[in-house]
Parts: C-alpha cells; structure tokens; sequence
C-alpha cells in the first residue's frame, strides 16, 4: 500500500470515528454535563436561599433574646418589689410582736408592782401590829408614843 491509500484509510477511519462519536458519545456527556450544570446551579440557588434564611433566623434569635431580656428584666424588678413587700410586711410584724412583747412586759411590770404593794401593806399591817405591841407594852404616854409613831413613820 501506497501512502496515499494508508492516509485515506485513516481519514475515513478518522471521519467513522468522528461520527461514532458524535451520534453515541457525544450527547450522554453533554447530557451529564448539562445535568451538573443544573445541580450546581441548584445548589448556588439553595446556598443563596440559606443565607437568607440564617439571616431571617439571626433576626428571630436576635428578637427573642431582646424579648427574653426584657421579660427577664420584668421578672427581676417584680421580684424586687415583691421582696421588698415581704420585707416590709416583716418589718410590720416585727413591730407587731415588738409591741406585744412590750404590752405584755408593761403588764408584768404593773403586776408585780401591785404584788409589791400588797406585800408592803401587809408589812406595814405587820409593823402597825408590832408598834401597837409595843406601845401596849408600855404605859401608854403621849411623848412615848409620839416617839414610836414617829419611828414607825420612817420605817414606812
């Protein structure tokens, strides 16, 4: 074979070839090039869509916790005042029993001061007893008696 006839066997080889190519090869890596084409496509559009919605979500999170705070904040100052209430009505019951405990010293104090009276008045009974024992003891004289009278005074 000439080298003529070798190159024309191998254009024709080369077109059969081609054209095999193009019918059977061709389209499948199209097809399959197209269709990750589409899915890169489809994951650029999901990525987008994902931001915005952990923008929007960033957003809610963010409105919560200021909600929360504020609510929390809330919560804080009623229990303050709510402690303060106790502390306050703690206080008045204090003072309450306070003043009991006082009333009821006061009233002890006026017992045991009418319990001492009624004691001095029976050792005054007692001492009127003895100087009228001893006045009888002796004769009974003016002067004399004048002086234990007078005694008896001051021992009152």
């Amino acid at each position: 074979m000439s080298i003529n006839g070798t190159l024309i066997a191998q254009l024709i080889v080369f077109v059969l070839l081609v054209a095999f190519t193009m019918k059977f090869v061709w389209p499948p890596m199209a097809k399959a090039l197209d269709e990750r084409a589409a899915k890169i496509a489809d994951g650029l559009a999901a990525a987008d869509k994902a931001k915005t919605e952990l923008t929007n979500a960033n957003k809610r999170v963010e409105d919560e916790l200021a909600k929360s705070r504020t609510e929390t904040a809330a919560r804080l100052a009623d229990a303050e005042r709510r402690g303060q209430a106790i502390v306050e009505e703690a206080k008045a019951k204090a003072t309450d029993e306070g003043n009991k405990i006082i009333a009821a010293a006061k009233a002890e104090a006026e017992q045991q001061t009418v319990k001492a009276r009624e004691t001095l008045r029976e050792q005054v009974a007692a001492l009127a007893v003895k100087g009228a024992e001893q006045i009888l003891r002796k004769e009974v004289n003016a002067s004399a008696h004048a002086d234990l009278l007078g005694r008896l005074k001051t021992e009152l």
